[in-house]
């Protein structure tokens, strides 16, 4: 499919689950990749190698410590310096504790986890959206997490994905102006290493509140992203898609 070719993205967080899942997504579908990782893995590389020649496309590989804006602001300018223009910008970088009791869950482990998951986003995509909007065009998704709604994973996670979604939609609204669409995918358990790390009696719990009874896969997750990033969406923005496999309650 050629739902995204010739199109250049910018993904944070690709290393690994729903993160690769969406590089090699774009891949398939023709995109050029930006691809912004905590940090350089010789196994990663060669993989990016491979999809380069199976998909004929171009991945830049470029790395910052999510947690420190310096290294954000010097990889994004890395990115700015190759002269590309940016169509999609994919906030898909995250991390999460092992699960804990709100009460005895220390307020640095809150902290960390909101730099990584919100503040690190909000900070990238302030920088790639000033390039889109001299473009006056673009597509930026963040992932979320059905725990936004339902507070089924620990404190600092949950809450830090609810906050995507309030930035997300005050960003949608303010980019709308220069034909920015920006949007979230709120993916529910999925085959990942956080999603495969519950107890079987915790993921029998998990999946059983499902209606389609099974965990998601993590091209489904790559599917939504890319449909959010390619013009089949252009009339969508400010919106939360649920990929959940059907979380009723």
């Amino acid at each position: 499919m050629d739902l995204l070719k010739d199109k250049t993205a910018v993904i944070t967080g690709a290393h690994r689950g729903i993160g690769k899942a969406i590089l090699e997504k774009f891949c398939d579908y023709g995109c050029n990749c930006f691809v912004l990782n905590r940090k350089e893995d010789p196994a990663f590389t060669e993989y990016c190698e491979n999809l380069q020649k199976e998909y004929s496309v171009r991945i830049d590989l470029f790395y910052a410590d999510f947690s420190s804006e310096d290294e954000i602001k010097t990889a994004v300018k890395q990115i700015i310096s190759k002269k590309v223009p940016i169509d999609i910008l994919v906030n898909n970088v995250g991390v999460a504790y092992p699960q804990n009791m709100f009460t005895m869950t220390k307020l640095e482990a809150i902290k960390d986890t909101f730099e990584v998951n919100l503040f690190s986003s909000i900070l990238v995509t302030q920088l790639i959206s000033r390039s889109m909007m001299r473009n006056k065009k673009g597509s930026i998704v963040f992932i979320s997490s059905s725990a936004a709604f339902d507070g089924g994973a620990n404190i600092e996670y949950s809450a830090s994905k609810a906050a995507i979604i309030g930035a997300m939609r005050r960003m949608a609204i303010e980019l709308g102006n220069f034909g920015i669409r920006v949007n979230a995918v709120a993916p529910g358990l999925t085959s990942t290493d956080m999603g495969n790390s519950m107890s079987a009696e915790d993921e029998a719990d998990a999946v059983s509140r499902n209606i389609m009874k099974r965990k998601a896969d993590p091209s489904e997750i790559a599917d939504a992203v890319a449909f959010l990033s390619s013009d089949m969406s252009r009339f969508i923005t400010g919106q939360v898609l649920r990929v959940d496999g059907g979380l009723l309650k």
